[in-house]
């Protein structure tokens, strides 16, 4: 038996890196996984290397920041399964600019994917988890939502807002069984930090400037977030699990 056998989980952004990563790894753990992405061509290839796997997942085309998108996938999740166990708020963008050189059109697109669609994700998801009497919600945020050396100032902020809304859903819905917890990675290779690692020595710096002698890998996440998705986590709510290779001891 699996650490999630009979869940149902629905994930976002799982057209590559963290999300693909634990996409499969919720499969092979026995969830049933709903994953969802605006890139629909590398999102069904992902699903469909789990399911000839013999592992379960459907691919739903989703923007996070399109509230009729989030009730079509909570809508097919239920109409599937019958439930919602586990939400991953993944999806999210990075566009690099400090505060002045940041465009309004940048800033609201990074908010509207990164903390609207955590909100949407949760509003219409939640409903489902009263139903059931109990569900754990994961949101990724970042460290930038805690330091402030991040290149990035809408993703800072967008990031920060995540941090901030998981801890007000972890005290409300608490009584309910319903844990909300976040997720800060450090600097992980994914495809979207492809830009920032693009020269060997932007690696070589991040590299020196992370106390753990390499940088991370998507799995390094997911493994993080399925314990928070699983029920060994049953007495963890509201917590920032921070995942670095050490970057906040500095």
């Amino acid at each position: 038996m699996g650490k999630l056998a009979g869940k149902v989980a629905i994930i976002t952004g799982a057209a590559g890196g963290q999300g693909a990563y634990e996409a499969q790894l919720f499969t092979r753990e026995g969830a049933k996984v709903i994953a969802t992405d605006v890139q629909t061509e590398l999102l069904e290839q992902v699903v469909a290397r789990i399911n000839e796997s013999g592992e379960q997942a459907i691919a739903l085309k989703h923007d996070v920041a399109s509230e009729e998108d989030w009730q079509a996938v909570v809508n097919t999740t239920v109409e599937t399964y019958g439930k919602v166990d586990i939400l991953i708020n993944n999806a999210g963008i990075y566009i690099s600019n400090n505060v002045k050189d940041t465009t309004l059109d940048e800033w609201d697109k990074t908010m509207s994917i990164n903390s609207t669609g955590v909100y949407l994700g949760m509003k219409h998801v939640i409903p489902e988890m009263l139903k059931s009497g109990s569900g754990s919600i994961v949101n990724i945020s970042s460290i930038d939502s805690i330091i402030g050396s991040g290149s990035s100032a809408a993703y800072a902020a967008s990031k920060g807002a995540v941090r901030s809304l998981t801890k007000n859903a972890a005290f409300n819905y608490a009584k309910d069984k319903i844990r909300v917890n976040s997720v800060h990675p450090g600097v992980i290779i994914t495809p979207m930090n492809e830009h920032q690692l693009a020269s060997e020595e932007t690696k070589t710096f991040a590299q020196k400037n992370t106390p753990l002698p390499y940088l991370g890998a998507p799995e390094d996440v997911a493994y993080g977030v399925l314990y928070l998705a699983s029920d060994e986590s049953k007495f963890v709510t509201g917590i920032e699990l921070v995942i670095d290779g050490g970057l906040l001891t500095l």
